[in-house]
């Protein structure tokens, strides 16, 4: 598929059976993955970027320690996830002004220690 800092896309965080969590962007680390939550750019990092520790593997689905990350698929593919993505989509298509573009997005990352 491809590397996993250059996906755009909605992802998917499988961190258990039981748990699942539609997030912004995730990117490689030296320790992990970093990723950041939906609405990320309304707080700081510290409440929205996250590591998950371990080595990441894969082109598409990823693996990084237990957890496997996605890109988060359509309402038939993933209705129970829809009710977290709809509000960002929504978001992002009223004020698509306030998000920050790609290269501002990348440098956020490398600040964090991320691998790009």
């Amino acid at each position: 598929m491809a590397a996993l800092e250059t996906v755009t896309a909605p992802l998917v965080i499988r961190f258990s059976a039981d748990t699942e969590k539609v997030v912004a962007r995730a990117f490689p680390h030296p320790e992990g993955v970093v990723y950041l939550d939906l609405f990320w750019h309304h707080s700081g990092p510290a409440e929205t970027a996250h590591l998950i520790p371990g080595v990441l593997h894969g082109e598409g689905p990823w693996r990084v320690g237990t957890a496997r990350i996605r890109v988060l698929g359509c309402a038939s593919t993933d209705p129970y996830l829809q009710q977290q993505y709809i509000p960002w989509r929504d978001y992002l298509n009223q004020y698509p002004r306030e998000y920050p573009p790609e290269e501002q997005i990348r440098e956020i990352a490398i600040r964090l220690g991320c691998r790009i």
